[in-house]
């Protein structure tokens, strides 16, 4: 049953690694081309390369969360229970949150740098001697900073509407704050005749400098956030060397009183304490 386990545990390892790293990155790479047909690229039978392609539509269509059960099932096979079962489906919800919340920030930041863009590609399109509206129009096609409110905004400036209204709708999505800015400088532009395009070098450089300072910050952050996630991680390592000594510490942990006292209450300060520690993190980021 050790050995099992241990067996279970790699294959589950290796299928998490292979999903992170992609089936054409390193070792993956070297067997693919051995396996093909002596280790010359591109010299592979065509099933070989549909099986591949298969299998990377199936990758990408597959979500982090949903390893959560699998595992979960797989313990739950090997320990003769049915609770690991149970707690990865519960961490379904918690692991796509995790996700999507990852996703929207990657999110915010590419469009907080297509802000940054815009207001250097309209800086540009001014200074070449452009009508405001114009050059709007070209150095939005071109950084695509506006969003979903592109449209909006580029009617505006097409039929003369109110550009810093749209731009201040447009503001309002995740990541595109810096439209309030270009607004504003729109508005002084038109309505006192001031220079856009020097109103525009200064956003720039405020809007970027604030971009530098907040990813130092995450730099600065992210050993905090990676030592939280590996202390996380220590009892499931635990776990696995007590079962490679041939200690069984699932039936211990799943079929014994005390174990499932100790099983619940670890459970829960570590979720309390991982919570906590990213919570800390969260709180320096925001400020």
């Amino acid at each position: 049953m050790g050995e099992t386990a241990m067996s279970a545990a790699l294959v589950c390892a290796g299928a998490a690694a292979w999903l992170m790293g992609g089936w054409h990155s390193g070792t993956a790479r070297r067997a693919q081309l051995l396996l093909a047909g002596g280790g010359v690229e591109g010299s592979g039978p065509p099933a070989w390369r549909r099986w591949a392609d298969e299998l990377r539509r199936i990758r990408g269509r597959l979500r982090a969360e949903w390893w959560a059960p699998v595992a979960g099932l797989v313990l739950g096979v090997l320990a003769s229970s049915v609770l690991p079962a149970v707690a990865g489906a519960a961490g379904m919800p918690v692991l796509r949150r995790v996700r999507l919340a990852g996703e929207a920030r990657r999110a915010r930041e590419r469009r907080g740098d297509a802000v940054i863009a815009l207001c250097s590609a309209l800086a540009g399109e001014v200074r070449a001697g452009r009508q405001p509206g114009e050059g709007l129009l070209r150095a939005a096609w071109d950084s695509g900073g506006l969003g979903e409110a592109q449209a909006a905004v580029l009617a505006a400036a097409r039929f003369g509407g109110d550009v810093p209204g749209a731009l201040a709708t447009a503001a309002r999505q995740p990541g595109a704050e810096g439209l309030l800015g270009l607004a504003a400088c729109w508005r002084v532009a038109v309505d006192r005749g001031a220079g856009l395009a020097s109103g525009l070098d200064r956003l720039e450089a405020a809007l970027r400098a604030e971009r530098d300072k907040r990813a130092e910050l995450r730099a600065q952050l992210a050993g905090s956030r990676s030592t939280a996630v590996m202390l996380a991680a220590l009892p499931a390592l635990g776990i696995l060397l007590g079962t490679a000594l041939g200690a069984d510490p699932l039936h211990v942990l799943l079929h014994t009183g005390a174990g499932l006292g100790c099983l619940l209450v670890g459970g829960v300060l570590e979720g309390v304490g991982l919570w906590w520690a990213l919570r800390i993190v969260r709180g320096a980021e925001a400020a």
